[in-house]
């Protein structure tokens, strides 16, 4: 297989300098894999539509988020970019279903969606407040495909409930990561000897899986803590990530949805390995 890095929206919050990152912006890292059976996308960030309609991301979302509603950054004009069809697409992966990751679903309407069923009755039928605000139902109107998954499976690097997914290389595998939402997912794909696991919002900032000790900025830590649902499973989990890039150095990389030098890095090194 082979996996394109994409940044899928750049965003850029208030005082992002002082408050997020030294870049003073986020990006919205998605994954394109290339795969025997057609194109497997793991999220999608804000989408093509939103970008010439930006109230469907939500007021909130635009106000406190500040993204920049490029359509060059659209996950469908990258994959067109490629030489490939959004057709081509035939699985997307979501780790959750907020505005930033899920937001463009919609331009791949022939794909399957897979999403663990908590994270889909979350968004359809959501009780926590940070539920009833973060969602837009706007953006599965288009009725997709959906594939809703169960968190049962099989033990992974210390990780329980771990899944394959029907119809995708068993290379491909949807991890739990509750917290950030009800049903927070990780997506891992192995790539010959390495394992990438795409980790979404159960962290923010590259300096959380620092082995030496976590440390994060204080508008990233303000965040977490204002959008997650379940505090202790989403701390949990850090540490259980935390323990796994220790532990399985050289052999497993952990990354995150937003933070830029972890993106940079990654989209690099798959360049130079492609070269």
């Amino acid at each position: 297989m082979k996996v394109h890095h994409l940044n899928c929206a750049t965003l850029c919050p208030p005082l992002s300098r002082l408050l997020i990152n030294d870049a003073g912006k986020l990006v919205c890292h998605c994954l394109l894999i290339e795969t025997s059976g057609g194109l497997v996308l793991v999220d999608t960030g804000i989408g093509l539509l939103n970008c010439t309609q930006p109230g469907r991301l939500g007021r909130g979302f635009l106000s406190s988020v500040g993204p920049v509603l490029d359509p060059a950054e659209a996950a469908v004009n990258q994959v067109k970019a490629l030489g490939f069809q959004p057709s081509d697409v035939r699985h997307v992966l979501l780790t959750h279903l907020d505005p930033d990751h899920a937001g463009g679903i919609c331009d791949f309407p022939d794909a399957t969606v897979h999403v663990y069923y908590k994270e889909h009755v979350a968004a359809c039928r959501p009780w926590h407040l940070n539920e009833r605000s973060r969602y837009q139902a706007c953006h599965w109107e288009h009725a997709p495909r959906w594939a809703r998954h169960s968190t049962s499976g099989e033990r992974w690097l210390g990780f329980e409930c771990v899944r394959d997914i029907p119809g995708l290389p068993p290379e491909i595998l949807m991890v739990p990561l509750s917290g950030h939402t009800r049903g927070h997912s990780g997506v891992a794909v192995q790539l010959a000897d390495t394992w990438l696991l795409h980790c979404g919002d159960a962290y923010m900032h590259a300096g959380e899986m620092d082995p030496r000790g976590r440390r994060c900025t204080p508008g990233l830590e303000f965040v977490q803590l204002f959008d997650d649902v379940d505090r202790l499973a989403r701390m949990r989990n850090q540490e259980r990530l935390r323990q796994l890039a220790r532990e399985q150095i050289g052999q497993v990389r952990v990354f995150c949805s937003h933070d830029p030098t972890e993106f940079a890095q990654l989209k690099s090194q798959a360049e130079w390995q492609a070269a």
